[in-house]
């Protein structure tokens, strides 16, 4: 993927919003929630501060995260749908 994130942004690869329900319950595309963990799968080189100091990121490329309901913006890229936000946006990081 020919996708590079700048300064303290990050691409994630949005896990698959759940089909069924715990009890079995089909769920139609209208139904189903946002998921709000995934993979990152690009990692951009840091930000830079007012006073010129380089700050490096926490989150690398393989991560499982955490982020808002709500965060990032949407974008397809060959064919896959992504997300692009800021490192802040993320929750947490989750062990494997």
């Amino acid at each position: 993927m020919k996708l590079k994130p700048l300064a303290d942004r990050i691409v994630v690869r949005p896990a698959e919003a759940e089909e069924v329900t715990k009890g079995g319950i089909f769920l139609p595309d209208t139904a189903k929630e946002k998921p709000v963990l995934g993979e990152v799968i690009a990692v951009g080189p840091g930000k830079t501060t007012d006073d010129g100091k380089h700050v490096s990121m926490e989150i690398k490329v393989g991560d499982q995260v955490l982020y808002g309901k709500y965060s990032g913006t949407e974008v397809t890229v060959e064919g896959e749908e992504l997300l692009i936000m800021r490192e802040s946006d993320v929750f947490a990081i989750m062990n494997k």
